[in-house]
């Protein structure tokens, strides 16, 4: 401040007296009796400065939206301390800003309710939602749920529920309470849903641990039997594939057992069947060469050689006994195509000489012949007479006859 505006806000009598301008006159803020004029005028404007810098950090305040409370109330402060201010300076114009700012409070005020509501009703709508998530994994079909993925789930949405109580807005009592009691009821559905469903779980699992330590046991209890033991163990395979699970570690343990015995059951059919292999070599053989001589009865004609023939392979067939088991099937079929083939010799043998069949070609044959003869002297006449279409129908007819003839001599 300038020396003439300084003097023209306070001067200082020769007492020491310091006094303030108000309006139109003055007033007493103190005495400085120990110090100049200057001193004392410039200790009083210091404390003016202290006011105004109050005055202008408030405004500041205001204009970042401090709580319009806060600003009211610093406001009423600063206005009685301005108003019996110990300075010098322009009090009046600090009033004057004071008094602006209690416009802006009421502005201010407003905005901030508004803004306060809008962050109520955000605030309410997420702590809503959170709940609604809950609530929704509370009416999942407790059978169906991925339990690990339903309680991590659940564990994500109250982390989330308390970090926005203690960041969030304060909700008011009752919306608080009302949406905290959905909450903790869907918390409780849950959790009721997932003990019941472990519960019965564990109880599936024992269930099924009993059964399977049975089937275990049972064919543990094959294993003397060998080879006889096997479609034993085929049956308990079927039960073990319907008993149901009794939890990874148990089961596995279990089905090394049961495995176990089944191995060794087929270790031992395998010794045996090496051993068979062995012992019915000679067996093979021998059914092999009995085939060589078999296979050309496939194309034979001569009906009663044939059939003594097989009689003849099929008795030393017999008599030679057991080949190896993954042979036994081939030989069969190639005999039993054999058979076939000899089999169907006879049967065109008695068809053809069944004496009623017979006696009903012969018949058709004497008609036949009949009518054969008389197309062909049809036929001649037609030629004779040079009737064209009447000699080619009459072939035709011919023709058809001495095939149907044919059909019937064969």
């Amino acid at each position: 401040m300038a020396e003439s505006e300084q003097i023209a806000w306070g001067r200082v009598d020769e007492t020491g007296t310091v006094y303030v301008r108000e309006g139109d006159g003055e007033r007493v803020v103190g005495q400085y009796p120990d110090g100049s004029a200057e001193e004392a005028l410039a200790y009083y404007e210091r404390k003016y400065a202290e006011l105004a810098g109050q005055v202008g950090l408030l405004e500041q305040r205001a204009r970042r939206g401090a709580p319009a409370a806060d600003i009211a109330k610093t406001v009423g402060t600063l206005t009685e301390a301005v108003r019996n201010a110990h300075a010098v300076g322009d009090l009046a114009s600090l009033e004057r800003r004071l008094e602006a700012l209690g416009g802006t409070v009421s502005e201010l005020t407003e905005k901030q309710t508004a803004e306060t509501k809008a962050a109520l009703d955000q605030a309410i709508a997420e702590r809503t939602a959170l709940v609604e998530e809950a609530e929704k994994l509370a009416a999942q079909d407790p059978a169906k749920a991925q339990w690990k993925q339903v309680t991590a789930t659940l564990d994500d949405i109250f982390a989330r529920w308390q970090k926005h109580q203690q960041e969030g807005p304060r909700l008011p009592k009752n919306e608080s309470n009302e949406l905290w009691k959905r909450f903790r009821a869907a918390r409780t559905t849950v959790e009721q849903h997932r003990r019941a469903f472990f519960a019965e779980l564990d109880s599936a699992h024992k269930d099924a641990k009993a059964r399977k330590e049975r089937l275990a046991e049972r064919a543990e209890a094959l294993i003397p039997r060998g080879v006889e033991g096997i479609p034993a163990y085929r049956a308990l395979l079927d039960e073990w594939k319907s008993a149901g699970r009794a939890g990874k570690k148990v089961d596995d343990a279990l089905w090394n057992r049961f495995k176990a015995a089944g191995d060794a059951l087929y270790s031992a059919k395998a010794e045996v069947d090496a051993k068979e292999s062995v012992e019915f070599a000679a067996n093979l053989e021998q059914k092999l060469a009995l085939l060589e001589e078999a296979d050309p009865l496939l194309t034979a004609t001569d009906r009663v050689a044939a059939k003594e023939k097989l009689l003849s392979i099929q008795r030393r067939w017999d008599a030679i006994g057991k080949v190896p088991r993954d042979q036994v099937k081939v030989l069969e079929d190639r005999l039993r195509k054999v058979e076939a083939a000899v089999k169907k010799l006879d049967e065109d043998h008695w068809r053809r000489e069944n004496p009623e069949r017979k006696a009903r070609a012969e018949g058709m044959t004497s008609q036949l012949q009949d009518l054969i003869s008389k197309l062909e002297a049809e036929l001649a006449e037609a030629k004779q007479s040079g009737d064209i279409k009447r000699a080619q129908e009459a072939q035709e007819a011919l023709d058809a006859r001495k095939a149907w003839l044919d059909a019937l001599g064969s």
